[in-house]
């Protein structure tokens, strides 16, 4: 009983060490070579982490569905640290980080992938996760 309490303790803190996207918007219309700032924000905790990377890629699939960022990211616009900050006291921790949308991507239907890695807790388990979201290339 005591290990299975264990990792119901473990895995709650491990989900409370989530990342979310907090820009852009799901469906925001943008133009290929245009700029793009992508907020990665990293909800403050108890449980102590040290913040490895963020990848940011971008997949172009109009008309056809998109690959889930875990087993294809697209074209890397970002690949390097996470360090996020409090900026405003209503919002959690985040960093945003401008991209450049391809200038060469399709237009229409687009999904923006980013992996975040921590080393979460006193034993700085390795915590990976996948986040997207779905923009629109006009």
């Amino acid at each position: 009983m005591k290990s299975v309490l264990s990792l119901a303790l473990f895995v709650a803190s491990a989900f409370a060490q989530g990342a979310v996207i907090g820009y852009p918007p799901q469906g925001l219309s943008v133009s290929p070579g245009s700029n793009l700032v992508v907020q990665v924000e990293r909800p403050d905790t108890l449980t102590g982490s040290v913040e490895v990377a963020v990848v940011i890629g971008i997949q172009s699939c109009p008309g056809t569905p998109c690959i889930n960022p875990a087993d294809y990211m697209g074209q890397i616009l970002y690949n390097g640290p996470f360090d996020p900050q409090f900026h405003e006291t209503y919002l959690p921790p985040y960093e945003n980080f401008t991209v450049q949308i391809p200038s060469s991507i399709a237009s229409g239907t687009a999904l923006l992938g980013v992996v975040h890695v921590t080393l979460v807790g006193a034993s700085a388990g390795p915590l990976m996760e996948i986040l997207n979201r779905t923009i629109t290339i006009s």
